[in-house]
């Protein structure tokens, strides 16, 4: 974000927001606002108020702060520009996902391995993507930084691209362990889409871009399975060719014979490659060139570094809250798998495939719904910080539904656990806001909209790092909790309910800054403003 000063102390201007200095970084106003929320402090450390040392009177600021949320208004979302970021997002999920319905098989027929070492092996290729991902994050965001956002996506895109691709043409279990790393290596997307959709939209537009933008990414999340999904109807792209489910004589043909698994990673990475191609093509850069920096701010404070930026007022706090989140989001969904698969009688719902099925697209149906529907009038009414303190509120009491489900069945109630269940599922699956609702807070405590790369990279590390080990250790918990029979085999809700409890604990202390109020303010009929 360009320097900011009163003009009358050193003969700097105060610049407008444009396309490069976008309103989601730029001061509304010279002044701090009447409701507290300030923007976050500038790179050389002084906020908007100490900078105005007071000049301006009562209703001067006033006027200046209704022409800032009049521009707001003014400058519509660019909603072609946001399309192509949320298409662009489906490259990740579709690329780590898309290998998910047959990657057992394949190590099981490509390592040699006896079954009971399957399940081993799976974890370690998939911890291993997140891994690299979370080495290279940081670098990805410096590099958005300084080269432009642009850049780093089309180079990330290609490259994850490439990646699945050639996963298909493996023959052997380190080739897979390889060709998952090399893919890991391009990480630099999801920091790019985040930062690029933040710096196209204003505060008040923000909340819908990124209601997309979650939407896209569940959308990812479904489209990738289906991509890779053996099964018996001859649809199956993944298709060894001594198998039932082989889909007949396109592969059958010699090349798919000698690579079974080739012709799900070519689809799989021919879907990343046209969202490259999208993003070269149509996508516009979003970073402030350094031409346009000294144009503006003849003398522009020096970057900070990361560590700067992780110790910058608010960021640690926010970081502890996006991690908690993800952390327990993460937890459930590794956990919901295996208990609506479980027995009755071990603490589960003894659901079939078809009954797992409709689960998860109840779920997924619902919470997009919530995050379409919902999140941005509901952000825009309540704020960044009081939504995401009500979704997390919300949780203990979803995780404790399912011990209930569990001993509804148990004991015969049958018309109570189907008339409990899909309400619980389709009202629950409301808090995914908060996953919308942390990346809010962090664009909201970036110190500038020059580091804003860096603050998404350093909040997605600490992801990858979180997607790395979460799974296998609360699976293994589940196990645990099965095994003893401890409570009917519901140890595992029992320690879900305290993850979320303290997330609860944990919101209260989010930043002011990080607060997103900018959309409940108004003005009454006699000017003043009304923020409560």
């Amino acid at each position: 974000m360009v320097k900011s000063a009163d003009p009358t102390q050193d003969g700097e201007t105060v610049t407008a927001a444009t396309e490069s200095t976008p309103l989601l970084s730029a001061p509304e106003s010279v002044a701090t606002r009447p409701n507290g929320d300030a923007k976050p402090p500038h790179a050389n450390g002084q906020t908007a108020k100490s900078l105005d040392h007071g000049t301006q009177s009562p209703s001067t600021s006033s006027e200046t702060e209704r022409e800032g949320d009049n521009e707001e208004e003014e400058r519509p979302m660019p909603t072609l520009q946001i399309i192509l970021l949320c298409y662009a997002s489906l490259a990740e999920p579709v690329a780590y996902f898309s290998i998910f319905p047959f990657i057992n098989e394949m190590i099981f027929r490509l390592g040699d391995l006896p079954e009971s070492s399957v399940g081993f092996w799976t974890g370690l290729i998939e911890s291993l993507f997140s891994l690299v991902q979370m080495a290279l994050m940081i670098f990805y965001g410096r590099a958005a930084d300084r080269l432009g956002r642009k850049p780093v996506l089309v180079f990330s895109l290609a490259g994850i691209s490439v990646a699945t691709a050639v996963f298909g043409l493996s023959r052997s279990l380190w080739q897979m362990v390889l060709a998952r790393c090399f893919a890991g290596c391009f990480a630099g997307s999801v920091v790019t889409i985040r930062t690029m959709i933040s710096e196209n939209c204003t505060k008040r537009s923000q909340a819908r871009a990124f209601s997309w933008y979650m939407f896209s990414r569940n959308l990812g999340i479904f489209i990738g399975p289906l991509i890779g999904n053996p099964n018996d109807t001859g649809g199956s792209l993944a298709c060894p060719t001594d198998l039932s489910h082989a889909p007949g004589a396109f592969c059958r043909a010699p090349f798919f014979t000698q690579f079974p698994y080739a012709l799900a990673s070519f689809v799989a990475g021919a879907l990343c490659l046209t969202s490259t191609l999208a993003a070269q093509l149509f996508l516009k850069e979003t970073l402030q060139t350094a031409a346009q920096k000294s144009a503006s701010d003849p003398k522009p404070a020096p970057p900070l570094t990361t560590w700067e930026v992780m110790t910058s007022p608010g960021v640690p706090t926010v970081l502890l809250i996006f991690g908690h989140t993800m952390f327990l989001a993460l937890a459930y969904t590794a956990v919901s798998p295996l208990y609506q698969f479980t027995s009755i009688a071990n603490g589960g719902l003894s659901f079939s495939d078809a009954q797992i099925a409709i689960f998860i697209a109840v779920a997924g149906v619902s919470q997009a719904a919530w995050m379409l529907i919902g999140f941005p009038p509901l952000q825009r009414w309540l704020g960044t910080g009081r939504l995401l303190r009500a979704c997390v509120a919300f949780q203990p009491f979803f995780m404790a539904t399912y011990p209930v489900l569990n001993e509804l069945r148990r004991h015969g109630y049958e018309r109570a656990f189907w008339g409990t269940l899909w309400p619980t599922l389709v009202i629950g699956s409301g808090v995914a806001m908060s996953f919308a609702c942390v990346q809010l807070a962090l664009n909201d405590i970036s110190p500038s909209s020059a580091v804003l790369a860096t603050v998404n990279a350093l909040a997605l590390t600490v992801n990858s790092g979180i997607r790395a080990f979460t799974p296998v250790a609360f699976t293994s918990l589940y196990a645990v909790g099965v095994k003893w029979a401890w409570a009917d085999g519901h140890l595992i809700w029992f320690v879900l309910i305290a993850v979320a409890l303290a997330l609860y604990v944990d919101c209260w202390f989010l930043p002011a800054a990080a607060e997103g109020n900018y959309g409940r303010k108004k003005i009454d009929e006699d000017g003043e403003d009304e923020t409560r």
